[in-house]
């Protein structure tokens, strides 16, 4: 079975339309959708938006289904002037950029008194990913920021360490803690966004406009994926 995860029903709405098979398993006040697409058994779900509910869900459904992937799919925000709104971006790996403490010596992104900073995808399935042709706009392979703070125009000034000390491509609230809790598991992870605003004083009406947008793109990706998996 393969796990795909978005934060929001917008963004797993899409899966749910093309979905076979389906049934619903209530866990807690959220429902996972069981069933097919393209002939493979999926599990399909909202994990709610966060680091910490994103890292809940996954675990959970690591512990319950032994998921032999987890793909987590949705919006980000760009942080580089070549990677436009409609983009897809691929994270070749993710960062915490709210995990800071600098004060004890350790560098932006790294936790204290481990090695976890930046946390890679999964060779096989980035592999994957990156001969996807999306239907519109630009496929891009970087470094996603994650952190629980959704960045705009106004904050931009005092995240600069966004894009120059992380080198960071995207930003958004999840995928980073989706990542780790794979990597403790070794479960094969992969989180691919779609590109709703450019941190240019826009983003609230570019987030609605694109949450059908991106739930397509993302089925899309994961439709192209699934029989190679």
């Amino acid at each position: 079975m393969i796990v795909i995860l978005g934060a929001m029903d917008s963004e797993i709405s899409s899966f749910l339309s093309v979905m076979d098979n389906a049934k619903i398993l209530h866990w807690n006040g959220f429902d996972h959708h069981q069933g097919t697409i393209e002939g493979r058994a999926v599990l399909v779900s909202k994990s709610g938006v966060g680091k910490v509910m994103a890292a809940m869900m996954t675990q959970h459904l690591i512990d319950a289904y032994h998921p032999l992937a987890v793909l987590f799919t949705g919006l980000a925000g760009s942080l580089q002037p070549h990677i436009a709104i409609g983009d897809t971006l691929i994270a070749s790996d993710l960062v915490q950029h709210d995990m800071e403490a600098s004060g004890i010596g350790f560098p932006r992104g790294q936790i204290p008194f481990s090695d976890w900073r930046f946390l890679p995808a999964d060779p096989r399935l980035l592999h994957l990913a990156s001969e996807f042709v999306p239907y519109q706009g630009k496929l891009h392979l970087g470094r996603i920021c994650t952190g629980d703070q959704f960045i705009s125009h106004r904050e931009m000034a005092s995240h600069a360490y966004l894009a120059d000390e992380l080198a960071g491509d995207g930003v958004e609230m999840e995928g980073a803690s989706v990542a780790q809790v794979c990597a403790i598991n070794d479960v094969p992870c992969l989180v691919a966004r779609t590109i709703s605003d450019k941190a240019d004083g826009s983003a609230g009406v570019n987030f609605e406009e694109f949450l059908p947008l991106a739930s397509h793109n993302s089925l899309d990706l994961v439709r192209y994926m699934l029989p190679q998996l």
